[in-house]
């Protein structure tokens, strides 16, 4: 349905996150994947859905002199955001083990925002939907890390792996936004874009 809707348009989904790609197989469109390595940095006064904002504007202006007409860049960016700090991809397994502890038996938000780039316009939209763990125990959080390696993912985890089965007891908002994207809000966002 959204391939019709955007039919004029080139999409380019500029992320190397196979959940997202998936998401975009599974919404039906198609798309071309291009990659730059984006130096992930904010400044240190950002606060939750601004560091988002912030590195999903960033990834995209990296590709601003090189879009063509009816060229749609679409950009993103994830951080688990707990006791107001940001919790990204962690830098080895002590880090994700840290992570993973400090998730435990509490709530976190996850939030993602997606940007849409043209020639002529940007626009960022976002999304935050909370998590709450059960008590983890070291064994739990070791197996997770052995067994699924998530190493590549913000917060230390995925929701669709074997943490999420075992440790998530409530989710208030949107699963997919967890997994990476909110795919409810970018299916809404790109069906009314033209």
């Amino acid at each position: 349905m959204l391939s019709n809707t955007l039919k004029d348009y080139k999409i380019i989904l500029a992320s190397g996150s196979p959940r997202r790609q998936q998401f975009f197989k599974d919404l039906g469109l198609n798309f071309e994947i291009r990659l730059k390595d984006i130096e992930e940095i904010y400044p240190d006064v950002l606060q939750g859905i601004e560091i988002t904002n912030y590195l999903a504007q960033l990834k995209a202006d990296a590709f601003a002199d090189e879009l063509k007409e009816k060229e749609l860049l679409i950009t993103s960016d994830t951080i688990v955001w707990l006791n107001n700090k940001a919790l990204g991809k962690p830098k080895d397994y002590d880090d994700a083990f840290n992570i993973l502890k400090s998730l435990s038996d509490t709530t976190h938000e996850v939030i993602t925002s997606v940007c849409f780039k043209t020639i002529t316009r940007t626009d960022t939209i976002y999304d935050i939907t909370k998590v709450t763990f059960n008590e983890l125990s070291d064994a739990d959080i070791h197996y997770y890390l052995e067994s699924c390696k998530p190493f590549d993912k913000a917060g230390a985890y995925g929701i669709q792996e074997w943490i999420g089965l075992i440790g998530i007891t409530k989710i208030e908002g949107s699963y997919t936004n967890v997994v990476g994207l909110p795919t409810e809000k970018v299916y809404q966002y790109l069906s009314k874009y033209i």
